[in-house]
């Protein structure tokens, strides 16, 4: 069993130090398509969440008492997707009959999440790391939580772009590289952070 300590070491590393986006480069894909406008950002963090976080507690014990035991580890990359295409089409089928205007918002990059980098990279590391159970659905959620943080502060960002004048060169996309690079260094301020100390 985990302890309170690990929990909250794994849980501020997913979302502050080691975040999928800005410090592993992982789901940039979304991150800059859904990233125009906070309402759209926000509906695909929470979707984000939702996956990680139930794809770690199913594959965990898929990995733990199927794979690992017959000797399959070379099927997990398989397996995982597999598991997250099907969370990711209940998801679709519930905001297309609960909110179709998010739905239509978030357009193609909502089945992208099946594909999502960050989505197969938790489930993957929960495996690398040796998590327990408990540890692998805190880190799949606050990974979540991690990405909807960052695409959340990046939307609100680039929506003020519409009302800013920028050199001709920067327009459009250029810009949103060079605020996302801004974004990246600013996290990497808490590399250095002492969780520990912070606990005493």
């Amino acid at each position: 069993m985990s302890s309170f300590t690990t929990l909250i070491t794994v849980a501020l590393g997913a979302i502050l130090v080691n975040n999928f986006i800005v410090a592993q480069f992982l789901g940039i894909c979304p991150f800059m398509g859904v990233s125009k406008k906070v309402e759209t950002a926000s509906g695909m963090g929470m979707a984000v969440i939702f996956v990680m976080g139930v794809a770690s507690a199913v594959c965990w014990p898929i990995n733990k008492f199927i794979l690992e035991p017959n000797n399959l580890i070379f099927m997990q990359t398989v397996v995982f997707i597999l598991v997250i295409a099907s969370l990711v089409q209940f998801i679709e089928m519930f905001l297309q009959k609960s909110m179709p205007s998010l739905y239509e918002a978030l357009g193609v990059y909502l089945p992208l999440i099946t594909t999502n980098c960050a989505v197969l990279g938790v489930v993957l590391q929960n495996t690398q790391n040796s998590y327990d159970f408990i540890t692998s659905v805190v880190y799949g959620v606050t990974g979540g939580i991690g990405f909807l943080l960052v695409i959340v502060l990046f939307a609100s960002v680039r929506e003020r772009d519409e009302f800013s004048e920028c050199p001709k060169a920067f327009e459009g996309f250029p810009i949103a590289l060079v605020e996302a690079g801004l974004l990246a260094l600013a996290f990497l301020g808490f590399s250095g952070l002492d969780i520990f100390r912070f606990m005493k």
